[in-house]
């Protein structure tokens, strides 16, 4: 009986959950043969790069960057100048899904191997779902198996050393820097951090619109208008409500600060995100 051919994979957004899953498969799993992967768009954050850096160190492993044929401009344009939004999500399928797929059928599938896909969807994430692929690709959910929750995703990422990415100060997950899923306050701190990304996704914005284009990259408002001073301080003022209600229910074990860590999903409620950018 000829033994079957297994490889084993693991996605990596630069994000805390697949991060921390890296960590658990090394730590737990040590025989295991996996190959890491970074799908890289070319509009993540330095903060992104920087951690990926930091997390090969710690896995003692080269993580493989996925390279998309082309950039996001060239899709835009082939989707008639239209944003993506959370109904048409063709950035993800493009610059994300595609370059996945593409690689693990002729590198692994053409070669006769059976492929295992490990994704860092939590126990508490009830409502997720993993990777249904078009390839020949069978999905794990350690994190779920293990019944493993933010909580604990938070204390794999300290136990390691490597804590969680410095981005999380000012933003809620990984993924390009234009990412329609990020809240105002998410686009603020673009605006004051990275101000030359911002101006980038503000011209995309504008030449959306004039071609018609339904969205913007913010709900409800351009990114001109959201970047005036007087709604900047406004932006500013609700999410510092938000986040001092949200402090102030929050019990803190003394053994375990960590636990005061307050993320966006808890304040604004959780979106459903594209598992492949932002996990």
């Amino acid at each position: 009986m000829v033994e079957e051919k297994v490889k084993h994979v693991l996605g990596l957004s630069g994000g805390k959950d697949s991060s921390a899953l890296a960590i658990y498969m090394r730590d737990n799993f040590p025989d295991l043969d996996i190959d890491y992967f970074f799908t890289d768009t070319g509009a993540e954050l330095d903060e992104v790069h920087e951690y990926l850096l930091m997390l090969e160190g710690y896995l003692g492993k080269t993580v493989l960057r996925l390279d998309p044929d082309r950039d996001f401009k060239h899709y835009m344009k082939q989707h008639n100048n239209f944003l993506p939004s959370a109904q048409a999500r063709w950035c993800t399928v493009k610059l994300k899904l595609h370059p996945f797929e593409n690689w693990v059928q002729k590198e692994f599938i053409e070669n006769g191997y059976h492929v295992k896909s490990y994704v860092a969807i939590r126990a508490d994430e009830s409502f997720r779902e993993g990777l249904v692929s078009k390839k020949d690709i069978e999905t794990i959910l350690p994190f779920r198996d293990a019944h493993i929750d933010k909580q604990g995703v938070i204390e794999i990422l300290a136990n390691s050393g490597l804590g969680l990415p410095k981005y999380y100060d000012w933003r809620s997950r990984s993924g390009c820097t234009f990412c329609f899923f990020q809240r105002k306050i998410e686009w603020v701190g673009l605006l004051e951090r990275y101000p030359e990304k911002f101006e980038e996704a503000k011209g995309m914005e504008k030449t959306a619109l004039s071609d018609g284009s339904p969205f913007t990259w913010s709900s409800s408002e351009s990114l001109e208008e959201l970047q005036q001073p007087e709604r900047v301080s406004q932006i500013k003022a609700d999410h510092a409500k938000k986040l001092e209600a949200a402090k102030k229910k929050k019990k803190i074990n003394p053994l375990r600060p960590d636990e005061g860590f307050v993320d966006f999903d808890e304040l604004y409620g959780q979106q459903k995100v594209c598992l492949a950018c932002h996990k």
